[in-house]
This record gives C-alpha cells, sequence and structure tokens, in this order.
C-alpha cells in the first residue's frame, strides 16, 4: 500500500530528462517505469510484467504492461537483457526516477538516530571523516567517500613557522576545527631567529584580529604593505614571502573511503573484473578528487549516474554527494555504489549527515541535540 502511494506521488510529477528537455510522460507509464525500478532496486533482477501487476497495485493486464515497457524500451528508459526476460532501467530511466525523487526526499527516522548516534560523541580533530564515511557505508550497503576541507580556506586559530635546518621551515597549521597540519617549505636566503619570531608575532595579531584562512592571510599582508614603508614594510614582506611559501605548498585534500568490502559483498560484485574497475576507480584520487569537488560548487545532494560519474571504465556505478561546512571552509561527503541503488533512502540521509557533519566542525553541539 505504502509503495503504491509514493509511486502515485511519483507518478503526478512532470520530470526533465537527461537533455534537459522536459517531457511529459503519461501518468500510466511514469508509474510502471517508477514501479519497475523500485522492484529492480529491491532484487537486482529483470522486471516482468506479472510481477508489476501483482505487487504494485498496477490495475493493467500483464499484455497492456508489456506493451507500455516496450514504449519504455523504445525511449531508452528500460532495456531487456535478452529475449524473453524482464527489464532493467537504463541510466536515462534512472535519472528521471532520481530527479523525482529527490524533491520528496525526507531521511528515515532510523537512520537520522544512528547518525547521530555515531557522530555526536566525536570533537573538531577526531577521526570524523572517518566515522562519517563508515556510518554512511554501514546505513547504504556502498562505499562512503568523505574529503576534509582543503587548509587553505580553514578559517586558522594558529599560524606558525618553525627554523628545521638550512633553508627549510616547518609550518604548523591549526584550524578553528582543531585539524593540525605540518609542512616543510623552503625559503631562499638567509632567516634570521628575530625576524622568525617577529613574524610569528605578526601572523598571531592577524589571526587575533580577525578569523582568517591561510589564503586570507597571504592577502591582507599583501593588502597593508601598501600602506606601510620602511621597517614595518620589510618584515610584512618577509612574512608574506614565508605565507607565499605555505600556500605554494598546496596539497590535494585528503580522501577518506570507507566501507570497501561492504560494498564489495553485495550480489553485482560477484564478477571479479568488476571489483577490479571499482578498485582501480578508488585508486584514482586525483579523478576521484575532482569529482567530489565539482559538489561544493553545484550546491544540494547531486546525484551521477552510469557515465555521468566519469569514473574511468565503471558502468554500473553511481555517486551521490555534497557538500558540509561553511562557504569557503568546506569539504564533500557521500556514497559510492552501483545504479541499483535506494535512492530513496540514500539522498537524505546523504544530506542529514553533511548537516550533522558540519555543526561538529563548528562546534554547535546544542543543534544535534534538537535533532533527536
Amino acid at each position: 500500500m505504502g509503495a503504491s502511494v509514493a509511486l502515485d506521488t511519483l507518478a503526478q510529477r512532470y520530470l526533465t530528462d537527461i537533455s534537459g528537455q522536459l517531457t511529459e510522460l503519461p501518468y500510466r507509464a511514469r508509474r510502471i517505469l517508477y514501479a519497475a525500478i523500485t522492484e529492480y532496486i529491491a532484487t537486482g533482477e529483470p522486471v516482468g510484467s506479472r510481477t508489476l501487476a501483482k505487487r504494485y497495485g498496477i490495475n493493467l493486464s500483464p499484455a497492456t504492461i508489456r506493451n507500455v515497457l516496450a514504449d519504455l524500451e523504445e525511449a531508452g528508459l528500460v532495456r531487456q537483457p535478452h529475449t524473453s526476460a524482464g527489464r532493467v532501467p537504463t541510466d536515462k530511466g534512472f535519472r528521471l526516477f532520481v530527479d523525482a525523487l529527490v524533491q520528496m526526499r525526507e531521511v528515515a527516522a532510523e537512520d537520522r538516530a544512528a547518525v547521530l548516534q555515531r557522530l555526536r560523541g566525536l570533537v573538531p580533530g577526531s577521526d570524523v571523516l572517518k566515522e562519517a564515511g563508515e556510518v554512511l557505508s554501514a546505513l547504504t550497503g556502498a562505499a562512503g567517500v568523505v574529503t576534509a576541507p582543503r587548509a587553505e580556506h580553514e578559517q586558522l586559530s594558529q599560524l606558525r613557522f618553525m627554523r628545521l635546518r638550512g633553508d627549510q621551515l616547518l609550518v604548523v597549521l591549526v584550524t578553528r576545527s582543531g585539524a593540525v597540519e605540518n609542512r616543510v617549505v623552503t625559503i631562499a636566503g638567509e632567516l634570521d631567529d628575530r625576524v622568525l619570531e617577529r613574524v610569528n608575532n605578526l601572523l598571531d595579531e592577524l589571526l587575533t584580529s580577525q578569523t582568517r584562512s591561510l589564503a586570507s592571510v597571504r592577502d591582507a599582508l599583501a593588502a597593508e604593505m601598501d600602506a606601510e614603508r620602511g621597517t614595518i614594510e620589510q618584515l610584512r614582506a618577509e612574512a608574506r614571502r614565508m605565507v607565499d611559501a605555505a600556500v605554494g605548498d598546496d596539497r590535494p585534500a585528503k580522501v577518506v573511503i570507507e566501507g570497501q568490502g561492504r560494498l564489495f559483498d553485495r550480489p553485482e560484485f560477484l564478477d571479479g573484473e568488476k571489483i577490479r574497475s571499482y578498485l582501480r576507480a578508488f585508486d584514482d584520487k586525483e579523478r576521484l578528487l575532482g569529482l567530489l569537488e565539482d559538489t561544493l560548487l553545484s550546491g544540494g545532494v547531486r546525484v551521477l549516474i552510469g557515465q555521468e560519474a566519469g569514473l574511468g571504465a565503471v558502468d554500473d556505478v553511481s555517486l551521490v554527494a555534497t557538500s558540509y561546512g561553511r562557504s569557503g571552509s568546506a569539504g564533500t561527503l557521500g556514497v559510492i555504489g552501483p545504479t541499483r541503488m535506494d535512492y530513496a533512502k540514500v539522498v537524505p540521509l546523504v544530506g542529514f549527515t553533511a548537516k550533522v557533519m558540519g555543526d561538529i566542525l563548528a562546534g554547535k553541539t546544542e543543534a544535534l541535540e534538537e535533532d533527536e
């Protein structure tokens, strides 16, 4: 009964196809398409007309349903793996289904409770990324993927330079979320210990007077140099030279992947080559990071299906991801798994987990209590 009502609501919506054109798929066809996708997500098996008639309250004969499925196949929304088999959804069919679904999303109460129980006790600076990835994987059966905000854009509570040897300095960055990052940079020329101390004092003043990131510290030093002359100008120039070196040592954001074993336990991964193709995609951190960081610009929960995901040779794949944290100091989180994903569960869950992550990193523990 519940599934039938939900399908009725979905089927009432006008949907946007992959090319962005409004399509008025007849109500009957939409309802049968969504029922076929729902059944396929549940079983992983091609879906036949008799199954749809019996389980989804579709008041049509199996012959009529078969005719509608044939029309859907002609439209590229389902396909028939082989003659006499039922149908399975295509990437285009999944896209129509997901686009309608995300407008109705609401995180399930049990998923909300599980996320809060797992993450609420954590504090900024603890292994929040790993725990977020693990809880997403445990609840979805897919792999949880989380990236940390880039240090250049995180708000800093401390920035210090310490001499190592010769022309090398250790840069210590402590973010307001409690994360600590160390970098080794090379500075040409002699560095006087007194100048180094004065640079650190200057940086302390800048961070005390205003909340800044590493990049904005550099910009502030450049702006103030134009207004200063004499000794203070030289000091600011030295400080900027050192901060420039730290910013120039820009590193890829940390990518955490949790639950690969859980993902590969799914029936889709009986084929060893499919596992290897996923592992290659996970190992290509640069491509994966670029894909995840695109979500920082898109806003909301982003769903990429099949070739849209751009994960190399992996075809049967979906990525559901979103950003967490504040603008200018944000990371991303999501799940990666086969296209046969329970989007009704996964999409709202990813969005809610991102909200909890943002509250934790901002120190808003009271917001987590109110969510119970």
